[in-house]
């Protein structure tokens, strides 16, 4: 939804993120994987098989959104990830907290976001049920 807005060197950037993100507590489960698909999909771009987190630097990767609107994006769309498997882990909340200070919003902000992300993981579940039904 909000991912075609960004840019596409952006859209490679949140992929790096949002897998990044989805390993950080060392458990990338099927509803992580579930979303990232879903992100891919929604920015029109191939997702990343062999994610290697060796290779990966956050600081570089936040480097890319410039916007305020873009950066806002991509708190948004993380905290779906964060909460799709209905666990915001002390290493999810602790990377949040980089990214949020990094973005230069405030703590109110990561508590808007997170809100908004756990009601849009909740929804998309919903969703998935209603279509499932026979």
């Amino acid at each position: 939804m909000l991912l075609m807005k960004l840019e596409a060197k952006e859209k490679f950037a949140f992929l790096q993120l949002a897998h990044y993100l989805a390993r950080i507590d060392s458990v990338y489960g099927e509803k992580e994987k579930e979303i990232i698909e879903e992100y891919c999909a929604e920015m029109g771009i191939e997702n990343e098989e062999f994610f290697d987190i060796s290779d990966f630097s956050l600081e570089e990767t936040l480097k890319n959104f410039k916007s305020k609107k873009s950066k806002k994006i991509v708190m948004l769309e993380l905290m779906i990830l964060i909460h799709a498997d209905d666990s915001f882990d002390f290493k999810e909340k602790e990377l949040i907290k980089v990214i949020n200070n990094s973005f230069g919003f405030s703590q109110n902000n990561i508590n808007y976001f997170s809100q908004w992300g756990k009601a849009v993981a909740a929804f998309y579940e919903q969703g998935k049920l209603i279509i499932n039904e026979e």
